[in-house]
């Protein structure tokens, strides 16, 4: 095998371990030693690629949004039309903000609110992911952003389902998010008609 595959896939295990640390242990319980044992990479090899924890934890949010999102390009061309392909559209949306993405980038969130020089490596992967996400709500849903009051439908929509996210994080709240998603789904549709 090359040594650019080898080194990818190093990466790639570093990546993933720091994921999995990060939703298990949260960001405070996540190390670069722990991430190092659990990737089955040596310290040094770690800290080659990724010399601060931060560096770490930003790069495997960054590495999970990307597949995230191709995933989510994949599920958003299985979507149904018709009646339900609102409802379908939200969903696809919970299941996103209920997943070990969010889970992960909300570690990084509360770390960063109070660590500067995170929230400088946070910030602008956040703002291209919810750029990212808005652009592509709005093309599933078939918003036109122009007419008065879309932009802020999508923002709602966007807000409730991280906030359906968010209280996932506690208890299971798949019933109550169904009908929560149900109930949006009749909204948008009358008013995006």
């Amino acid at each position: 095998m090359p040594q650019e595959e080898r080194t990818r896939l190093m990466r790639a295990r570093l990546l993933e371990a720091t994921v999995d640390c990060l939703v298990e242990r949260g960001f405070a319980g996540t190390s670069t030693t722990l991430v190092s044992e659990r990737a089955g990479v040596s310290r040094g090899a770690q800290l080659h690629h990724f010399p601060t924890k931060n560096d770490l934890v930003v790069a495997a949010v960054e590495h999970l949004a990307a597949k995230r999102a191709e995933a989510l390009v994949a599920d958003a061309a299985k979507l149904p039309g018709g009646p339900r392909h609102t409802r379908a559209v939200l969903q696809m949306l919970a299941d996103h903000f209920t997943g070990p993405v969010f889970s992960a980038a909300l570690e990084l969130w509360v770390a960063a609110r109070t660590d500067p020089t995170l929230l400088a490596a946070v910030s602008p992967l956040e703002l291209r992911v919810g750029r990212e996400t808005h652009r592509m709500t709005v093309e599933l849903l078939g918003i036109d952003e122009s007419q008065p009051g879309a932009r802020e439908l999508v923002q709602a929509t966007l807000d409730l389902v991280r906030g359906l996210g968010l209280a996932n994080t506690i208890t299971d709240d798949t019933r109550r998010r169904a009908r929560i998603l149900d109930r949006w789904a009749d909204v948008l549709d009358k008013e995006i008609a």
